[in-house]
């Protein structure tokens, strides 16, 4: 990609004739501490998320119990991203980012004097149940800081997709190295490396984010909060793009989490190696990374406008799951299939990045952060009914179910799907010349 360059106005003008590489994208200051800093905080919270857990089940005895940590954990992971998500427009983005990982830390630390104190079960989820909410605000927090990295909109896009490949890794990692963490060391020694995690992160924050001046007025007081958390809300439901991405992407969740929830169920129906389920679940996984790495070489023009072929396409290889033979020799065309689900799943991409670039620059915050919150809640009742259509019925009949409905909505959504007005929006969004004073 050539040089950018600026009119006589000051004005970046940006070179469009191809997408720009990664390398550009890794080397634009303060990308990659910020990136690592997104990371660690991420892993911090899988290492206390699987502690508090384990804790709670040697205490109590119970699944259940053990169970109910996790949804604890999920809870306030939605209400964080929706109700604090306003102190992005109101702070600056980087005192957000530090503050968020400082009281993270705190209350790592509250919750290692608890496991050494033997205290009650409720204390430990209360404590896990602050981590949780507090890391909320961060996330919209990070999203307005990479709009403002990178003014040019097709790094931003590339950008938005090593997050979104991270976001994948991350999970596995997050669950792998917690899982190791807590084993090899002694609770205490496993949140102690879990508030190493927060130090390290808001450390690069503090070091590598320049304080930004928050855009826009927002609202005195707390009732002003609120009002301004209406306020964000009102404007998502007014814009018709707006509505139409985050609708997509809503309906688009039952085609995506079935086939994670189903996988060990699947496998152990059918009297299929343990193990195998694990493959099965990583299947769309490791789809969704390749398919992400197409995706993002693709112009935004382009990539928008497969968004919603893509996601008529996604469930088709799930409908036809069941008629695949449940054996061990033909468990690889399952994989194959969920495989090709997993890369259709990209169109996730081009829609999130076109969705975080439409929003007002003043509204991001909570805008962003109120998608994040419906998609966090609308995974959590995806899961329970891929479960209970599994339990009730069967693995396999749960992921064609699902997938039949998933194809349902987004051919409902395809029959409005406001082409002109995203295409418009896309081009407003990546091609229009962007002020050096975003840097």
């Amino acid at each position: 990609m050539g040089a950018d360059a600026t009119d006589d106005k000051g004005v970046l003008v940006q070179d469009r004739t191809g997408m720009p590489s990664y390398v550009d994208v890794v080397r634009t200051p303060g990308f990659l501490p910020t990136f690592v800093a997104l990371s660690l905080s991420t892993w911090g919270d899988y290492i206390a998320r699987i502690c508090v857990a384990l804790v709670v089940r040697e205490r109590t005895g119970s699944d259940l119990a053990m169970a109910a940590t996790f949804a604890v954990s999920l809870l306030p992971s939605i209400l964080g991203r929706s109700l604090l998500s306003p102190l992005a427009d109101r702070i600056p983005y980087k005192h957000v980012l530090v503050g968020s990982d400082v009281v993270r830390g705190a209350l790592v630390v509250a919750l290692m004097t608890a496991v050494g104190q033997d205290t009650h079960v409720a204390v430990l989820l209360a404590l896990l149940f602050g981590l949780e909410l507090f890391g909320g605000p961060a996330g919209a927090a990070h999203q307005i800081l990479l709009t403002d990295l990178f003014p040019d909109r097709r790094q931003f896009m590339r950008a938005r997709g090593i997050s979104t490949l991270a976001e994948q890794v991350n999970q596995a990692i997050g669950l792998s190295v917690g899982g190791i963490v807590v084993t090899a060391l002694s609770a205490r020694g496993a949140l102690l490396a879990d508030l190493a995690t927060f130090v390290v992160s808001a450390t690069l924050y503090a070091l590598a984010v320049r304080a930004r001046a928050v855009s826009g007025v927002p609202s005195p007081g707390i009732t002003g909060f609120f009002r301004d958390f209406g306020g964000g809300a009102s404007y998502l439901f007014r814009n018709r793009v707006l509505v139409s991405l985050l609708a997509l992407s809503l309906v688009a969740m039952l085609g995506v989490i079935a086939p994670e929830a189903v996988a060990i169920p699947y496998v152990l129906d059918h009297q299929l190696p343990e193990w195998l389920g694990g493959m099965l679940m990583a299947a769309p996984v490791v789809g969704a990374v390749v398919g992400i790495v197409v995706v993002g070489r693709w112009q935004p023009e382009v990539a928008s406008a497969r968004i919603i072929i893509m996601a008529l396409l996604m469930p088709v290889p799930l409908v036809v799951t069941p008629l695949v033979p449940t054996t061990a020799e033909w468990l690889t065309v399952v994989w194959l299939l969920w495989f090709t689900s997993g890369a259709l799943q990209a169109f996730m991409l081009p829609l999130q990045a076109t969705f975080a670039l439409v929003v007002s620059q003043e509204l991001r915050g909570r805008v962003i952060g109120l998608a994040g919150a419906a998609a966090m809640g609308a995974s959590a009742v995806c899961y329970l009914v891929a479960g209970w259509l599994s339990e009730t019925f069967s693995p396999t009949a749960a992921v064609s179910i699902c997938a039949l409905v998933c194809f349902t909505g987004v051919a409902i959504l395809a029959r409005s799907w406001p082409r002109r007005a995203l295409q418009s929006a896309v081009d407003h969004a990546f091609n229009e010349p962007t002020s050096e004073e975003e840097r």
